[in-house]
């Protein structure tokens, strides 16, 4: 095909638009459906990938935990091989830095939480917040995972964990709760019914979607933990390999040192759990791709609904212009010209639907990210393109056929068709 005739195909494709509107706009809302809703989906999904993983790159990407439960898990639904299991002990943090030369550290945090069937309050002259997560940490805790980084004031200390310290460092919720005209360094506040110090406030947090974040928590030296809370035994373990080791032989050698440590047989199964930040790039991939597969079903849908529109549009085409036809052929048009002429009116159908699917998908995204900014949605080139192929595919797949019937009209026929 020459560039003059793609020319006047286009043209006549467009004017066959113009001249059935209500028909072409009502032909191409299933590719608009279709389309919008891969774009759309698709632009969320990219996203939140992205902060996903963001959010496990804060954690520390050499950066491992030893756990009683399997990361993921509700703690008030646990089976009865996980609820018998042993608790992680104080002491199992310093038997590791003690064994295990490949890591750069360990240490032992505890967390008292609703989730866990317990209740933390904190309160400053009339101003009260509940449902925050307590958390007894070592000064070494910080660097295991980047994420505790403190703005205002520090984190706790060797000192203050020697002493068992009555501070605490505050998420940026709860000092703004506390705080929201004054300086929260220094003062003294009402946790639990003790008197604490805030020493420090951490950076702002996004957490997971606005939900559980650092924002919600408040930390104090792990020895007063331990004096305070002498009956809350969940605890865990974060620990660190050591630079220029493979991570993998680290989480081996941590994996040998906590059986020895709990004598857990030869042939037995851990009674314990070495997790990785990457389980929550794992958890959030098992749920995209449900969500995947519900969005390529309706997207399916919308597509097959708009391509069995074109080829319907089409062969009504056909039939309309089947003078045409036989005019084109008498005058000398090849098969392969009629072909291509309605082939390019198909697609032209289901790009013009294509494009209007990217741009709503695009107007989507773009307003979820500023209305929810938990929710980053972004869209991909690669995604545009794609959009634009399948708009393509849809157009030639169902448009061939009305194109080939037009292509094989004997002409002798079509000129006596009225």
């Amino acid at each position: 095909m020459t560039r003059h005739e793609a020319t006047e195909n286009l043209l006549v494709a467009m004017d066959t638009l113009r001249t059935h509107k209500v028909r072409s706009g009502l032909t191409i809302l299933g590719i608009v459906i279709g389309v919008t809703s891969v774009i759309s989906v698709a632009s969320i999904i990219d996203g939140l990938n992205g902060f996903i993983q963001a959010k496990v790159e804060s954690l520390g990407s050499r950066t491992f935990f030893v756990t009683r439960m399997p990361g993921g898990t509700d703690p008030n639904r646990l089976p009865l091989k996980i609820r018998i299991r042993k608790y992680i002990e104080y002491s199992d943090a310093a038997y590791l830095r003690e064994t295990c030369p490949d890591i750069e550290t360990a240490t032992a945090f505890g967390t008292r939480a609703f989730f866990l069937g317990q209740t933390n309050v904190i309160s400053y002259e009339g101003q009260r917040v509940e449902r925050i997560f307590l958390r007894g940490a070592e000064p070494e805790l910080a660097t295991a995972i980047p994420a505790y980084a403190v703005e205002q004031g520090r984190f706790v200390s060797r000192y203050d964990d020697d002493h068992a310290r009555q501070v605490v460092v505050l998420g940026v919720d709860i000092a703004d709760s506390l705080f929201p005209h004054v300086d929260p360094i220094g003062k003294i506040v009402h946790l639990n019914g003790e008197l604490f110090e805030v020493i420090g406030v951490f950076e702002k947090d996004s957490g997971f979607f606005s939900a559980v974040g650092i924002n919600q928590f408040a930390m104090i030296p792990m020895s007063r933990f331990r004096k305070d809370y002498p009956n809350d035994k969940e605890l865990a373990i974060a620990f660190t390999a050591a630079r220029g080791v493979d991570v993998q032989t680290a989480k081996d050698e941590v994996t040998d040192a906590m059986r020895r440590r709990r004598h857990v047989p030869f042939k037995e199964e851990n009674d314990f759990e070495v997790i990785s930040p990457d389980f929550i790039t794992s958890l959030w991939n098992q749920l995209t791709g449900a969500l995947v597969i519900l969005t390529g079903i309706i997207s399916s849908v919308g597509l097959l609904v708009g391509g069995i529109g074109v080829m319907n549009i089409m062969l009504i085409s056909v039939t309309e212009r089947t003078s045409e036809i036989g005019v084109r052929k008498a005058i000398g048009a090849r098969k392969s010209d009629i072909r291509l002429q309605f082939l390019f009116e198909a697609t032209v159908l289901s790009c013009t639907g294509g494009a209007i699917g990217i741009s709503l998908g695009a107007i989507i995204a773009f307003a979820i990210r500023h209305l929810i900014p938990s929710i980053p949605a972004t869209l991909s080139l690669l995604w545009v393109g794609l959009g634009v192929g399948i708009s393509l595919a849809v157009g030639v797949f169902f448009g061939y056929y009305p194109a080939n019937r037009a292509a094989n009209l004997d002409p002798i026929v079509a000129l006596r068709y009225e």
